[in-house]
């Protein structure tokens, strides 16, 4: 359909016409929204599928631009749930604003999620890290100069959103309890968000670092900022994919990253199959 001008765009409206049309393909309802990143986007095909609907084909969506997003959007059952999966999502390199990014998470709610499990691939700050570890989302940083909830929207939600314990302190126990139990290593830290799609400059690592940053991504801040407004609980999963090292001697590659994550993926999806039951 086409992303629309977000100066003047009625976000709420519009997701209730995207959540219509989608009803319209065959959707009923969701109670769980799953955000798959980077390279991750496999463990929709595991989703017993009821609906699958490109990105394109949903009114006030566009086709996804990134490397390893399909841009779908698939409806159905997983462990028992009724998901709606995003195999793929929208960025701010690709020319967007925050509220577009966070445009799919307002979609999951209009369909009933009340839940979210948000993942991404990310590159490595904290040198305790290695590429291909799982990593649980303890807190976020914003780093990209954009905000999901500006505007005057009160409507669905306190625009002065608070975002202490972003992500659900129930759900980080849960997660940490189902790695326990399917033996998973399972590293913690917060998740720092740039615009991109250039990466970080040594400078720019070095002080991410001393603010408190694990890792480093361009995605997921707004899609958290958009479901505590319209309070969902939420739950944030990494593949660390690389290391981000201000002295290394280079950079990963958006290739590097895409391998990396596909190396990872069968962890991963293990891992959020266990995880979903208890969100």
């Amino acid at each position: 359909m086409g992303q629309p001008s977000s100066n003047h765009t009625d976000w709420p409206a519009l997701a209730l016409r995207a959540a219509a049309a989608l009803r319209s393909a065959g959707v009923d309802r969701a109670d769980l929204g799953i955000m798959l990143g980077s390279g991750l986007g496999p463990l929709a095909d595991e989703v017993e599928a009821r609906c699958v609907v490109p990105f394109a084909d949903v009114p006030g969506m566009s086709a996804s631009t990134a490397p390893g997003h399909a841009g779908r959007v698939v409806v159905g059952r997983l462990e028992g749930r009724d998901v709606i999966a995003f195999q793929g999502r929208l960025h701010g390199y690709e020319g967007l604003d925050a509220r577009a990014c966070a445009f799919p998470v307002r979609i999951m709610h209009a369909l009933g999620a009340r839940s979210l499990l948000v993942s991404n691939a990310c590159g490595g700050l904290a040198p305790h890290l290695r590429a291909g570890d799982l990593l649980l989302q303890l807190d976020l940083i914003n780093a990209t100069g954009d905000q999901a909830l500006a505007g005057p929207d009160d409507g669905l939600g306190e625009r002065f959103t608070v975002m202490f314990d972003a992500y659900d302190p129930a759900y980080l126990e849960r997660a940490r309890s189902t790695a326990r139990r399917i033996d998973q290593p399972l590293r913690e830290g917060v998740y720092l968000a740039i615009r991109g799609p250039a990466y970080a400059t040594r400078a720019e690592l070095r002080a991410y670092r001393g603010m408190g940053a694990d890792v480093i991504g361009m995605s997921t801040v707004h899609e958290v900022a958009m479901a505590r407004h319209l309070g969902m609980r939420v739950l944030g999963l990494s593949v660390v994919t690389d290391m981000a090292l201000p002295d290394a001697p280079g950079h990963a590659s958006g290739d590097d990253v895409l391998r990396m994550a596909d190396r990872s993926g069968e962890r991963f999806r293990a891992l959020v199959r266990a995880i979903v039951p208890q969100l």
